[in-house]
């Protein structure tokens, strides 16, 4: 079907960001066509799998996924540290191409106290902060965690979920007390991010996390491991802080001892947000394009 669609209407170039079946169909029908391809690299398959009991899979899933953008002429990848390590799994052509945000939607300006009296937080109440999908391999158990650290610790703390997914309920039953805000769209995030007061990401199987940079530009600071958007934007005591290695005592030691005098990080609001302001979306949007021209130029005529 995309071969018959693209005789007939010849693109200027195919750029594929799935690597599944339509993707290798577009991959296929492209070199039939001799269309030059470019690609992204989204997905930490093969990290995942040891989340799912398929562990055992994570070698052939490399090799699928090698064997997939290494037939592209470039693949985009979001950080400098995942094109390392593809590189040094045998990838080629690796281009880093950050994810960016909207600015002026994503804004500390829009923090609201009537927004965190629906959650049950008052003026001295430190909320937590997790947003994304609600999934095994989002490693949230270390946030329900680090919650029950604070809250033993007699902090006054709020914890708040918001998006949704198959762990939801798990959650809930370790956390009855969390609110959960279900799906939400970006002008509800708009406001949920700058409302919270620390931003907590414990994820170990990313390739970006944009929902890192919404909360920076929503002036939020930043708990998270020292991987993927996390290792490149977050700048101790400037708008967060990273924690390297994996494991949980060090991640709920660290957010221990970041929220002993809440003051810290209201004041860390205004430089949290600014350290994100170059990553507008029309700076990705035209590095993107470029990368298409240069492409297109560089292709074998058909």
């Amino acid at each position: 079907a995309l071969i018959r669609a693209w005789t007939i209407r010849r693109p200027d170039l195919v750029h594929i960001a799935t690597e599944g079946p339509l993707g290798w169909s577009a991959l296929q029908a492209a070199r039939r066509l001799r269309l030059p391809v470019t690609s992204d690299f989204r997905t930490n398959f093969h990290s995942y799998s040891k989340h799912y009991g398929v562990g055992w899979l994570s070698k052939p899933i490399v090799a699928y996924l090698r064997k997939f953008h290494n037939n592209t002429a470039c693949t985009m990848v979001p950080t400098r540290l995942l094109k390392n390590e593809l590189q040094n799994l045998g990838f080629d052509r690796l281009r880093v191409v950050a994810r960016g945000v909207d600015t002026q939607l994503f804004h500390p300006a829009k923090r609201s106290n009537t927004l965190r009296q629906s959650w049950g937080a008052g003026p001295d109440t430190l909320v937590l902060l997790s947003t994304g999908r609600l999934a095994l391999e989002k490693n949230l158990d270390l946030v329900v965690k680090t919650y029950q650290a604070l809250r033993a610790a007699d902090r006054p703390v709020r914890l708040v979920f918001a998006g949704d997914g198959p762990y939801r309920e798990h959650l809930r039953t370790q956390c009855p007390d969390a609110v959960f805000l279900g799906m939400c769209d970006h002008e509800q995030l708009a406001a949920i991010y700058p409302s919270a007061d620390l931003f907590l990401f414990p994820s170990l199987t990313e390739t970006f996390g944009n929902v890192t940079l919404e909360a920076l530009a929503c002036g939020t600071p930043v708990l998270a491991f020292d991987s993927a958007a996390a290792s490149e934007l977050v700048q101790a005591d400037r708008n967060g802080w990273l924690v390297p290695g994996e494991r949980e005592a060090d991640f709920m030691d660290k957010a221990l001892d970041v929220t002993r005098d809440p003051s810290v990080l209201m004041g860390m609001r205004q430089q949290t947000s600014e350290s994100v302001a170059a990553l507008d979306w029309w700076q990705i949007v035209m590095q993107v394009e470029s990368l298409f021209l240069q492409t297109q130029a560089t292709a074998t005529p058909a």
